[in-house]
């Protein structure tokens, strides 16, 4: 099993010095998504005092040509505070500050769609849609192996593993106790996990969250799963489909409502939803992976509880569709409803963003409006 060169430091010997005071000083690490649009990067800074909000912190800079993000000959770009959390790493009073990105002219990095995505959610903003994202992930050694395969060949088939229990079975589960607890102190809405359906793929669930929190608290959730990946040497992976062949694909399955669909006969608001959604669907497929689809069509294949990613399809509990109506939505005809498409590695921000202008702003074709 290939692990990294750091996991093997001593963490007795860090701690030591992790335990000494640090006066009335607090670090602030500040995390931003890179231009890959799947990449997350971080530096701290010191603060002389506790940050209660987001007003209290200050912006900073970083060189965007080391990053995919701008040329050396103009790399500054700008880091401004969005979201803040405790540090689960640091501990008290220490914070992680997710960051958009701006460049040097103050208009928005190519993968800060945090910001269209806040200006989309202050529109339908009483309408008051949650959110509730299933992001699924793979356990790899750093050659890329995943984690507890034999090495030279694989593992039994699919069957026993989806919230599997025993060594033989559950591949990995430290990682994800170790990010389940570090979530709930950094103040993550995190609302579950389980072992999946591949050995060594986990799930994790996040929300329900209102409106722009949902993509806040799945990127910082992804960004806690790498930190506490690198301590224990191995890699997460979002990849849609890690391995080829008959093994399943990763996604990050998401759940809308709004008020209305969450209040008696809801179900026709639903339904409408689902309607509007199937006249986009290759609108939807471009949003739903940082590639335009093309990392999904790996995945999306109508295989291994996934639909065709050139067909659109709806049904109560169907996991081979495209949206699923959970069973006691049918029967209560109220709830809300699972868009089975987005792709492990997408934005949440853009998945988000989509719903809300497809479902509420009642947008039709192929580009989104301009608001």
């Amino acid at each position: 099993m290939a692990t990294s060169a750091s996991a093997s430091l001593s963490k007795a010997v860090k701690q030591q010095y992790m335990e000494l005071p640090q006066g009335d000083k607090v670090q602030a690490m500040y995390i931003w998504i890179d231009g890959t649009g799947e990449g997350l990067r971080c530096k701290t800074r010191t603060l002389d005092f506790e940050p209660k909000s987001i007003e209290d912190l200050p912006e900073w800079n970083f060189d965007g040509s080391s990053t995919y993000q701008s040329e050396g000959s103009n790399s500054d770009m700008y880091l401004v505070p969005s979201a803040i959390f405790r540090d689960p790493f640091r501990k008290d009073p220490n914070k992680l500050v997710l960051c958009e990105v701006l460049k040097y002219n103050r208009k928005p990095a190519e993968t800060n769609l945090r910001i269209t995505c806040k200006k989309v959610m202050d529109m339908v903003e009483e309408q008051h849609p949650w959110f509730g994202m299933e992001q699924e992930y793979t356990i790899l050694g750093t050659d890329g192996h995943p984690f507890g395969w034999p090495s030279n060949g694989f593992p039994g088939p699919q069957g026993p593993y989806y919230c599997g229990v025993g060594a033989d079975k559950a591949y990995g589960r430290d990682i994800v106790e170790a990010h389940y607890r570090a979530c709930l102190y950094a103040g993550v809405q995190i609302c579950g996990t389980n072992a999946e359906v591949m050995p060594a793929q986990w799930e994790f669930q996040v929300g329900p969250c209102e409106g722009i929190n949902m993509g806040d608290h799945l990127w910082v959730a992804r960004f806690i799963l790498h930190r506490v990946c690198e301590d224990f040497g191995i890699v997460a992976s979002f990849d849609p489909k890690p391995i080829p062949g008959n093994w399943n694909g990763a996604g990050c399955h998401t759940n809308f409502s709004t008020k209305e669909m969450r209040e008696d006969g809801g179900l026709k608001a639903i339904e409408d939803s689902i309607e509007k959604l199937g006249k986009r669907h290759q609108y939807h497929i471009r949003a739903y992976d940082p590639k335009g689809g093309l990392d999904n069509a790996r995945r999306l294949t109508g295989h291994h509880e996934t639909s065709n990613i050139d067909e659109f399809s709806a049904g109560v509990a169907n996991r081979g569709a495209s949206i699923r109506i959970p069973r006691n939505v049918g029967q209560e005809k109220k709830g809300y409803f699972e868009d089975r498409r987005p792709s492990a590695n997408c934005d949440p921000y853009a998945v988000i963003e989509a719903l809300i202008r497809t479902c509420l702003l009642n947008e039709e074709g192929d580009q989104p409006a301009d608001y």
